[in-house]
C-alpha cells in the first residue's frame, strides 16, 4: 500500500470505531459510532451515524442509521458540556442512544435520546491501492485491496452510501463499476480495526487506473 499524504494521527484503540453494540428494551446503544453526516430537514436536525456489530466468524458488520434529533435529545462533547446540533459534525466519535423503534428507509430513522461526542474528527488519510475484490451484494458494501493471497497487506474498506465513488474522469459511479485489478486513490478514515485485514471506513474512491 502507497500512502500518498502522511499525517502524525493518533489510532483509536484496537476496534474503537466498531464495538459495543447493545439493545435493551426499544433503546439501542452504539458506542465509537461514526458520525457520517450532519443536515437540516424542514427544521429537524438528522445525524447518521455508522457504527459495527461483530458477526459470525468475528466479521464486523456494518449497521447505518440516521438519527432524529428532537427538543429532548440531549447532546454533549467529550467533557460533559452541553453542546447544540450545529457542533457535531461529520468524522466526529459519539456514544449514542436511540430508539429501536426504525422507518423501513434506507438508510433508516430513529429518534435520537442523547449523544456524546468520544473524539474530534481527526485528519484523513489518502492512499492509492489496487482492489483485490469488491463486495455490493448488501446494503453495506466493501472494497479489499492490496497483494492477493496476503491478508498481512491488505485493508478492507467500508463504503455506505455516504462514501463518493468517482471514474477517471470524475463523473459519479456506483460500486458496481469498480473492478479488481484496477488501481483506485481512496480517501479514507484515520483510524483502523485491528483485525486480520484491518477495516476502515472509505470516504470517497476514485478510479485512477484500469
Amino acid at each position: 500500500m502507497r500512502e500518498i499524504r502522511k499525517d502524525h494521527i493518533d489510532q483509536l484503540k484496537e476496534n474503537s470505531a466498531y464495538k459495543n453494540v447493545s439493545a435493551l428494551h426499544r433503546e439501542i446503544t452504539a458506542e465509537n459510532a461514526l458520525i457520517e453526516d450532519t443536515f437540516i430537514r424542514n427544521r429537524t436536525g438528522f445525524v447518521t451515524i455508522s457504527y459495527g456489530v461483530m458477526g459470525r466468524n468475528r466479521v464486523i458488520q456494518m449497521q447505518v442509521v440516521t438519527l432524529v434529533i428532537g427538543s429532548n435529545t440531549r447532546i454533549r462533547d467529550q467533557f460533559g458540556n452541553q453542546i447544540g446540533f450545529r457542533e457535531l459534525r461529520a468524522g466526529n466519535v459519539v456514544n449514542a442512544r436511540f430508539s429501536s423503534e426504525m422507518t423501513r428507509s434506507n438508510p433508516p430513522q430513529a429518534r435520537a435520546f442523547s449523544i456524546v461526542v468520544v473524539k474530534e474528527k481527526k485528519s484523513s488519510k489518502i492512499v492509492e491501492e489496487r482492489v483485490i475484490s469488491v463486495d455490493a451484494s448488501g446494503g453495506t458494501g466493501y472494497i479489499l485491496t492490496g497483494v492477493p493471497n496476503n491478508p498481512n497487506r491488505q485493508m478492507r474498506y467500508v463504503v455506505s452510501n455516504t462514501t463518493k465513488l468517482r471514474d477517471r474522469r470524475g463523473n459519479r459511479i456506483t460500486l458496481r463499476s469498480i473492478q479488481p485489478g484496477q488501481i483506485v486513490r481512496i480517501e479514507r478514515e484515520p483510524f483502523q480495526t485491528m483485525s486480520i485485514p484491518p477495516q476502515t471506513t472509505a470516504l470517497s474512491v476514485q478510479i485512477i487506473s484500469n
